[in-house]
C-alpha cells in the first residue's frame, strides 16, 4: 500500500474508534490532525473542504474525511478516508443491534433505553436550535422554515417540501416567474408519491431497507440529524416498520456510539431485516456520500458560480430544519409525556446549553437514571 494511502487509513480508522460527539467534534478533530498536526491542508484549504462537504447532500463529516483523503493520496485516499472513518461506527453499532435484539426486551435493558429517550429528544432539540441560527438568516429563510412545518402538518409528503422549499427560495433570490415555479411543485407533487410507493410494501424487505437508505441518502442536507426525521417518515409514518420509541432508541444508540451519526442506519437495517438489513442499509446510506464526494470538484463549483442553486440549497436547509422540528413534536409525546420524562428533557437542554458536557454522556447518564428506577422500583 502507498505510504500517503496507508497514512491516510491509519488517521481515519483512529478517528472512527475515537470520533465522540458528532459532527462538530468530528470536524475538529480532523482540522487538528489534518492541519495542526500534519500539515497535510492550510487552514484556509481546510475551510474550502468543509464548505464543499456542507453543499453536499449526505453525511458531512464523513464527506469532509473523504476530501481529505483525496487531497493527501487521490482517488484511492478518497475510499480509504470513507471505508476507514464508517467502518469502526458500523462494526460497534452492528453488535450492539445484535445485543439490543438478544436483550432488549429485557426489563432492565428496556428501562435504560426508555431512560435516554427524553435526552434524546434534548439532544436533537438543541441540534435544531443551532441549525437554526445558521440557516434562518432573513426573512426569506425564516417564512420558508415555518411555512415548510406548517405544510408538514397539514400531511404534505416531505420531498415535496423538500422541493417546494428550494424552488421558493429560488423565486424569491431570482425573481423567477411564477408559472415556472407552480410548475415545478407540481412535477414534484406527482414524483414523490409515485417514489414512495415504488418501494412500498406489507413487511420490511432487504431490498426495500436498501431502497429507502438510499433515498435518505441522496436526499439529507443539513446536520445529521435531519437522518432522524427521515427516517421516521419513512419507517414509522409511512411503512410502519418502526415503532417511535425503536427510532429514539436508534437515535440513542448512534449518539453514544463513535463515529458518523449515519452509522444509525445499521441499527435501523438490523432491526428490520437482520444482518442483510443492516447491510443493505449500510450500504444504501453510505453509497450516495461516495459519489457525491468523487464529483464535489464539478457539483460544488456549480453551486457556487450559480446563485440560483445556492438559493435552491439555503430552501433545503430551511425545509430540513422544519423536518427536524416536525419530528422532535412527534418524537416527544411519547419520550416527554410524563412530569419525570419532561424533567429529564430539561434538565439535559440546560445542560447541553450552559456546560461542555458532551450528549454521550448524557445518554449514559439518562440510561443510568432509567436502570435506577426500575432497582428502586419508582
Amino acid at each position: 500500500m502507498d505510504g500517503r494511502v496507508g497514512e491516510v487509513m491509519r488517521l481515519f480508522l483512529r478517528l472512527g474508534v475515537t470520533g465522540f460527539g458528532g459532527p462538530a467534534a468530528h470536524v475538529a478533530l480532523m482540522e487538528d490532525a489534518c492541519v495542526r498536526v500534519r500539515g497535510w491542508v492550510t487552514r484556509e484549504e481546510f475551510a474550502d473542504l468543509l464548505g464543499a462537504a456542507n453543499v453536499l447532500p449526505g453525511p458531512s463529516s464523513t464527506e469532509l474525511a473523504m476530501l481529505l483523503g483525496h487531497r493527501r493520496a487521490g482517488w484511492l485516499g478518497l475510499v480509504v478516508a470513507g471505508v476507514g472513518f464508517i467502518v469502526p461506527a458500523v462494526v460497534i453499532v452492528w453488535v450492539v443491534a445484535w445485543w439490543y435484539g438478544k436483550v432488549g426486551a429485557r426489563p432492565e435493558v428496556a428501562a435504560m433505553l426508555v431512560g435516554m429517550q427524553p435526552v434524546v429528544v434534548a439532544v436533537v432539540l438543541q441540534a435544531v436550535w443551532r441549525l437554526g441560527r445558521s440557516v434562518v438568516n432573513g426573512w426569506a429563510s425564516g417564512v420558508i422554515a415555518v411555512g415548510s412545518f406548517v405544510a408538514l402538518v397539514m400531511g404534505v409528503h416531505e420531498l415535496i417540501v423538500l422541493v417546494g422549499a428550494s424552488v421558493v427560495a429560488t423565486g424569491v433570490r431570482e425573481g423567477a416567474n411564477v408559472r415556472e415555479r407552480a410548475a415545478l411543485v407540481g412535477v414534484a407533487g406527482l414524483a414523490a408519491p409515485v417514489g414512495a410507493a415504488a418501494i412500498a410494501g406489507s413487511g420490511a424487505t432487504v431490498g426495500g431497507v436498501f431502497a429507502s437508505f438510499l433515498k435518505i441518502g441522496c436526499l439529507v442536507f443539513g446536520s445529521g440529524y435531519v437522518l432522524l426525521a427521515f427516517m421516521r417518515a419513512e419507517f414509522v409514518q409511512r411503512h410502519a416498520w418502526l415503532t417511535e420509541g425503536q427510532l429514539l432508541d436508534a437515535i440513542a444508540i448512534g449518539q453514544v456510539t463513535p463515529g458518523p451519526v449515519f452509522s444509525t442506519a445499521t441499527f435501523v437495517g438490523f432491526v428490520l431485516a437482520g444482518h442483510a438489513g443492516a447491510a443493505a442499509a449500510t450500504i444504501g446510506i453510505f453509497l450516495p456520500a461516495f459519489l457525491m464526494a468523487a464529483v464535489s470538484g464539478v457539483v460544488v463549483g456549480r453551486v457556487r458560480r450559480s446563485a440560483r442553486a445556492a438559493a435552491a440549497l439555503d430552501g433545503v436547509n430551511a425545509a430540513s430544519l422544519a423536518l427536524m422540528a416536525m419530528a422532535v413534536v412527534l418524537l416527544s409525546r411519547g419520550a416527554v409525556a410524563s412530569p419525570y420524562g419532561g424533567l429529564v428533557t430539561v434538565t439535559a437542554i440546560g445542560l447541553l446549553m450552559t456546560t461542555r458536557i458532551g450528549a454521550a454522556w448524557l445518554l449514559l447518564g439518562g440510561a443510568a437514571l432509567g436502570l435506577l428506577r426500575v432497582v428502586g422500583g419508582g
